[in-house]
């Protein structure tokens, strides 16, 4: 494969190519799973969820706790900021089908933080290796774990420190593999993503395997960023929202092919049926709107006429009206 390394693994789990559909929250359920594997991709991680949730939620449970027979590998991101949770979360979430568990150390956003999970553990390295060591050890004799972080809370020295000394001990403890977005958590999501310390990062550890995250937003950005920082993979989270499409035309950049040109509105139209009629499958009538606004804000903006389309969908609020403004949008000459 030219540019990529080709298949590679997370612990024992074969992983075809390198461009992964990233946890993202709120959005990458089983049904964008299903629409991105439709698509080329060969790995997907489940949206983040709380330890606490997947333990004693009976109704995250019942979105959780069941994976589809055709889409392995998948991943299962849990956050949190109890030890004892995280374990236990990590074994149901194994029990069910997922072929890795994967920690969040990365979520910036400042309930996260007020409440010592995800980006704030970053700042601790003591507590953040404890909730490493109870997972690898609660799943490590089946089921492989890998680490999300970003490159520290701030841009400090210290920060970058403990940055380190996490990354380090969660290797030492028998983490798989690592990803690293490049913003720190008090960036959030303002500015570049800082590639050069990600590229940094897969110098530091040598053959493990590291994916790269951030501002990889085409197939171009990353093939780009795994030849400018040698990552191994990388994980694609806004690029993919609403745009599919990508991890097909990451493989054909990647296989030396021309840029694939954009799907055609019959194409997605498929594509966004199908995304719509999985979504129906997990959620009740209830969530029709909610799920009609979330998808066509995204794909929306791959439509020759992004701003008709997404104002003409976004006061939709039943299947049927959908499905005639389908109608109307998506087909030749709209």
């Amino acid at each position: 494969m030219t540019g990529t390394r080709g298949m590679l693994h997370i612990g024992d789990v074969r992983i075809e190519h390198p461009f992964v559909l990233a946890a993202l929250s709120g959005f990458s359920d089983r049904a964008m799973r299903r629409v991105a594997r439709q698509h080329g991709a060969s790995y997907t991680i489940n949206e983040v969820v709380l330890d606490s949730s997947v333990v004693f939620e009976s109704d995250w449970q019942k979105k959780l706790l069941f994976v589809e027979p055709d889409e392995h590998p998948v991943g299962a991101q849990l956050m949190g900021s109890d030890p004892d949770a995280f374990g236990a979360a990590a074994r149901l979430l194994a029990d069910a089908g997922y072929d890795v568990i994967d920690i969040n150390f990365g979520c910036p956003v400042p309930k996260a933080m007020k409440r010592c999970r995800g980006g704030f553990l970053l700042s601790d390295p003591a507590a953040a290796l404890e909730i490493v060591r109870r997972t690898v050890d609660a799943v490590a004799h089946d089921k492989p774990v890998t680490l999300k972080m970003r490159r520290g809370v701030d841009d400090s020295r210290e920060s970058e420190h403990r940055f380190f000394t996490i990354l380090d001990g969660a290797f030492a403890a028998g983490v798989s593999a690592v990803t690293v977005h490049g913003r720190t958590v008090e960036q959030r999501y303002r500015g570049l993503a800082d590639w050069d310390f990600i590229g940094r990062v897969k110098r530091h550890v040598g053959n493990a395997p590291v994916f790269g995250s951030g501002d990889l937003l085409t197939a171009r950005d990353c093939l780009d960023m795994m030849s400018r920082t040698g990552v191994d993979g990388v994980t694609i989270a806004r690029g993919a929202l609403g745009n599919p499409w990508i991890f097909e035309q990451c493989l054909a950049l990647a296989g030396g092919r021309a840029s694939l040109p954009p799907p055609s509105l019959e194409e997605q139209r498929r594509t966004i049926e199908f995304h719509f009629d999985e979504s129906l499958k997990y959620y009740d009538a209830s969530a029709v709107g909610k799920i009609i606004c979330k998808l066509m804000v995204k794909y929306s903006k791959v439509h020759p006429r992004p701003k008709r389309v997404r104002d003409a969908f976004s006061a939709v609020t039943s299947a049927k009206a959908f499905r005639a403004l389908l109608d109307q949008w998506y087909q030749s000459g709209a």
